[in-house]
């Protein structure tokens, strides 16, 4: 007679600790006594970001169910607390629980939404990818031209396609398959080369284009938030693009000295592309209604405040009304329920309103005093203090792997900064300028998701992209004090004109 094999225990699911230290921070803030200054509101806030902040850079738990958690405590925190706005008036969790889904009023979520909706037609359609062929077949397939093109491709579709990691997901099978096609090994400094080259491009670019990403939307939410303004599709891209040109200039050169390839001539590499290519077949019906939509997008966000004054969110949403539309359209709904990444769209309401509720409890408005006072801000020049809160932003970037958080987090305090600070400091400029600091995730894989996507091609090592990131971070931001000195400071954006 066999002995039954005894089944192991399974062991009892445990919290992450992550979880445990924020619960424990935000626990002895609030056991603190009031601060001077600061309404308990205020420090409620504290006690939810400081519990924000630990489970969004321990990754303890996924991005969409940290932020239920913080509805919850808000609901709950602020709706025992007195009224910010009336201090003998109890909140009430309704009221509390109304500042938690207050992000989800903001228009720059619906941007968010139409954006990433948008990406799904891109994706569906197979336009992107006709695109990036496109555009490396015309380029050529030397490795050098290969790499140029990597950097292209991701400078093309960062028009069109709002979404960074969408983007991303497009290029990396195409080099991938190039990289096979040409026999090269995948694990060749080559191969290497090419892929960082996309991720890194992919971050390069979320800076340039107001669409490209989404914590450039979050940041433009804050700013018509609590400034009542916002600079337009156009502005952003005046003032970004140009740092985005010549820092590709940089990254191409940067990966030639870093990672030469092992050869210059690839043999059969046209003849790849024509087949890959050919592949495809003729433009779809399809492909070309998505085209005709996102070039009509494209001339509306160019023209805004200048030949019409309807903004980005709702021409985006008219685009998208269209996408969906039968007969016309090119996606359905069943299409796009299964595609849309919905995390993110939770993750970006509640982050704004994390950032509105800091400023309105008086929370970020307390911590830019300490911010002024301790680092003697108050005594520097505005380039000075673009140059400082820029370095913090990056150094801080290290323990963020997403920069929507990074921006929840921190652009409200940023704009609490810069309007304690006042004088002849353009707060709204200056916060734009920051806000392209946001996308500085070039140090480690985990600092971006596009990171991460090319990272599991397995064609380099975290050594060799954090090698790459530290060029591109010291380079870059070298770049943003020369810009801030010369191209920014022309346009007004550090400094009142007088």
């Amino acid at each position: 007679m066999s002995t039954p094999t005894p089944i192991a225990a399974k062991a009892p699911p445990t919290i992450p600790w992550g979880v445990v230290i924020g619960a424990v921070a935000a626990a002895a803030i609030l056991a603190l006594p009031e601060p001077a200054g600061l309404s308990i509101a205020g420090q409620r806030m504290l006690a939810v970001l400081a519990f924000a902040v630990i489970v969004w850079l321990t990754e303890a738990l996924d991005y969409a169910v940290s932020s239920v958690v913080i509805v919850a405590m808000m609901a709950f925190l602020l709706g025992t607390a007195p009224s910010p706005k009336n201090p003998a008036v109890i909140l009430g969790t309704t009221g509390g629980l109304q500042m938690g889904l207050g992000g989800f009023s903001n228009t720059a979520l619906a941007l968010v939404g139409a954006a990433l909706f948008i990406s799904v037609a891109m994706t569906a359609s197979g336009l992107d990818k006709r695109i990036a062929l496109r555009t490396l077949s015309v380029i050529g397939t030397g490795s050098r031209r290969i790499l140029l093109g990597a950097i292209v491709v991701t400078i093309l579709l960062s028009f069109i396609v709002p979404s960074a990691t969408a983007r991303t997901a497009c290029v990396v099978p195409i080099m991938a398959g190039i990289i096979t096609a040409f026999g090269v090994d995948k694990r060749s400094v080559f191969a290497a080369s090419i892929m960082m080259m996309v991720a890194q491009a992919t971050s390069v670019w979320n800076v340039g284009i107001l669409t490209s990403a989404a914590q450039n939307v979050l940041t433009i939410g804050f700013m018509r938030k609590i400034l009542g303004d916002s600079p337009s599709w156009m502005d952003w891209l005046v003032a970004g693009a140009p740092w985005s040109i010549a820092m590709s200039v940089a990254l191409y050169f940067i990966a030639r000295r870093l990672f030469p390839p092992e050869t210059e001539r690839i043999e059969g590499g046209r003849e790849a592309m024509k087949k890959a290519l050919s592949e495809l077949g003729p433009m779809t019906g399809k492909e070309w209604r998505v085209l005709a939509i996102a070039i009509t997008l494209l001339g509306f966000w160019s023209t805004e405040k200048s030949f019409h004054n309807f903004d980005t969110t709702s021409t985006t949403l008219v685009g998208l009304a269209i996408m969906l539309l039968p007969g016309i359209g090119v996606m359905t709904w069943k299409e796009v329920q299964t595609k849309v990444p919905w995390g993110t769209l939770i993750v970006f309401g509640v982050g704004i309103s994390l950032g509105t509720a800091l400023l309105d409890t008086k929370a970020a408005l307390w911590l830019a005093d300490i911010a002024v006072r301790s680092l003697h801000l108050e005594t520097l020049t505005p380039f000075w203090v673009f140059a400082a809160l820029s370095a913090f932003l990056i150094l801080i970037h290290l323990g963020f792997a997403s920069a929507t958080a990074l921006t929840s987090a921190m652009i409200p305090i940023m704009i609490a900064v810069l309007q304690r600070l006042g004088g002849d400091i353009n707060v709204g400029g200056m916060t734009m300028l920051l806000g392209f600091v946001v996308s500085f995730g070039f140090i480690l894989p985990v600092n971006a998701p596009q990171n991460m996507v090319c990272l599991g091609t397995e064609t380099f090592t975290s050594k060799q992209f954090t090698k790459f990131g530290l060029w591109i971070t010291a380079v870059g931001y070298a770049m943003l004090l020369l810009f801030a000195l010369t191209w920014w400071n022309f346009l007004g954006l550090l400094t009142v004109a007088k």
